[in-house]
């Protein structure tokens, strides 16, 4: 203000002295002097109004988290105990819980408010600002009725608690996940194989109607806030855009279109030959995972072998503390075992952004488990280690996708030959042999992947737009076009329902692709940047804190205090990039 007013006199004073008359002199005086007092009220007035806006949302700020923050806790730890225990209470109270926490973020008039602050141009602190972005977007996504908020509620609960607690069937036997990831593995009989891999979808049938109308629901919500459906708010309010995902996935598309045909026709003759069939016969319950998003274990040699004499919880520990990331106080906090009413999945719990963090596993000794621990306590470490000095609000990562970059990042270690021979005491020949091989499999298992991720990133922006159409079939048009499976004969049922992600994060999948180019861009910086390694050197991170520091520093401690472009441009000089993902994996 000072600066201004100091200019302003500048430009004046000149006529000052040209002026001779003593009259006019004064007289020309007395309009300055007007216009000099004029130009600084109004800056006063706008200095004023700037700090005064500010103070308005500090304040709302500090009332808004007296309220949430202590239901949100609640609310986690319910979902804890439903995820763990599978019981109905559980689930009513979570169901409650969530109510309140939408009633709260559905009050009209705070809404109008955070809008108008938004808009003001006023707010100019930076954790201010990041604040104000996070409570608009929680209040754009809950303008919608009571009622119709209450529905969704008891219907989203409704279908989570059926999903976790069904179990399939082999004929009369009860199977979890974990039993049919085995059989789809190592088994070699193809009609056992079928009928482990139907009964990983039975749950889809039983769900189906009730996540239907649940979609209905969700994008009845979007459009009284005036968004076409709930993919499109969904996008929009996580801060990102429907065009810049779509050219992501179209220039992914066309980059790993015959990359991919290549490796799966080399894939399908292994396969066809170990089942004894011709590779025109080979099913979707061949390729050893119910939606072949991981690739089939099959190239000269079984990573599973390696694993399965040792513990992966215990390697998971002492590896993460190597790095100067210890996380035996999420373990020892963490649920990781198989057992009856159990969710049958994996994920990583922040209960309270002060420190309780957690994760759900079902651990077996296998290479698959021993990527999803590490992938999963990346997760957690995210949470583990911001810095609880930033407000509550900014206490959880940048962005969702770059919590599943940090998790991939880490996961990929599981086929990392070096990686291998460090953590489990392997010789130099049994490392040389893994490396032969385990470079193919994580080049084929991100090439897969992209393939996969359009699947669901696809699909699921058409289902939003038309629930209504015949979705089992699109699901197969989608998986033919991509993954170059074949459907199964007979009318296709509802299987793909049986894919967590439509239930538990709806129009999320997109996120762990974007995830996989940050990971990518992430190690490249730390190979160029901050281990300075030599070109073709292994790498594996073992031991190294430098690695730690790093992350803790640039990615974890921050949270969400910068907008996510800016948090990956500040940790690696420049913003997300697909390149150093087509160099690792395409080129």
């Amino acid at each position: 203000m000072r600066l201004l007013s100091r200019q302003l006199w500048y430009d004046i004073s000149p006529s000052v002295y040209a002026v001779s008359d003593t009259a006019e002199w004064r007289l020309r005086m007395r309009q300055m002097s007007a216009r000099l007092i004029v130009v600084l009220t109004l800056l006063f007035s706008v200095g004023c109004a700037h700090m005064e806006q500010e103070k308005q949302l500090q304040e709302f700020i500090q009332a808004h988290i007296s309220r949430i923050e202590p239901l949100a806790t609640q609310a986690n730890l319910t979902y804890w105990q439903a995820a763990t225990t599978g019981k109905s209470e559980a689930y009513e109270r979570l169901k409650q819980l969530q109510l309140r926490i939408r009633e709260i973020h559905s009050d009209a008039d705070e809404y109008a408010l955070l809008k108008k602050l938004r808009e003001s141009g006023q707010i100019r602190d930076a954790r201010l600002t990041r604040q104000l972005d996070k409570l608009y977007y929680a209040y754009l996504r809950n303008q919608i009725e009571p009622e119709l908020s209450k529905k969704i509620v008891e219907l989203d609960n409704r279908v989570q608690e059926t999903y976790n607690n069904f179990r399939a069937k082999m004929g009369e036997e009860k199977v979890t996940m974990s039993d049919i990831y085995t059989i789809l593995t190592t088994e070699g009989d193809c009609t056992r194989r079928e009928l482990a891999w139907k009964a990983s979808k039975q749950v889809g049938d039983v769900i189906i109607e009730d996540l239907i109308k649940l979609i209905k629901l969700r994008n009845q919500a979007a459009r009284s806030v005036a968004f076409d459906n709930y993919h499109t708010l969904s996008v929009v309010a996580n801060e990102q855009s429907i065009e810049e995902l779509d050219r992501i996935f179209d220039e992914l598309d066309r980059l790993t279109r015959e990359p991919f045909a290549h490796l799966k026709e080399e894939l399908d003759q292994i396969l066809a030959a170990g089942y004894g069939i011709v590779p025109d016969d080979l099913m979707p319950w061949h390729y050893h995972d119910p939606f072949f998003q991981r690739t089939p274990l099959v190239y000269e040699m079984d990573l599973d072998a390696y694993y399965k004499d040792h513990d992966v919880k215990e390697l998971a520990e002492r590896y993460y503390a190597g790095v100067g990331l210890p996380v035996d106080d999420i373990l020892a906090r963490s649920d990781l075992y198989d057992r009856e009413g159990k969710y049958p999945h994996a994920f990583s719990h922040d209960v309270d952004r002060n420190g309780d963090v957690r994760i759900l596993c079902n651990l077996q000794n296998t290479e698959r488990w021993a990527e999803t621990i590490l992938h999963e306590l990346g997760h957690a470490i995210y949470s583990k280690y911001h810095d609880r000095t930033e407000p509550w609000l900014l206490r959880e990562p940048a962005h969702s996708f770059t919590t599943e970059a940090i998790a991939m990042f880490f996961g990929r270690l599981s086929r990392n030959a070096t990686w291998m021979q460090e953590m489990l005491g392997l010789s130099d020949e049994q490392r040389q042999r893994i490396a032969e091989v385990s470079g193919k499999y994580l080049r084929f298992q991100q090439v897969l992947f992209v393939r996969w991720a359009s699947v669901m990133y696809h699909f699921e922006r058409q289902l939003y737009a038309d629930p209504d159409q015949d979705l089992n079939s699109l699901w197969w048009d989608l998986v033919e076009k991509y993954q170059l499976l074949r459907r199964p004969p007979g009318p296709a049922d509802a299987g793909w329902a049986s894919k967590l992600h439509f239930t538990t994060a709806p129009c999320y999948y997109h996120n762990y692709m974007l995830g996989e180019l940050l990971a990518s861009q992430l190690y490249h910086h730390i190979d160029q940047e901050v281990l300075r390694l030599e070109p073709g050197q292994s790498i594996s991170y073992v031991g190294d804190n430098r690695v730690g520091d790093y992350l803790r520093d640039k990615v974890l401690a921050p949270g969400a205090r910068y907008q996510w472009n800016d948090m990956i441009a500040r940790a690696t000089g420049e913003p997300l990039t697909p390149k150093y993902f087509v160099e690792q994996f395409i080129e």
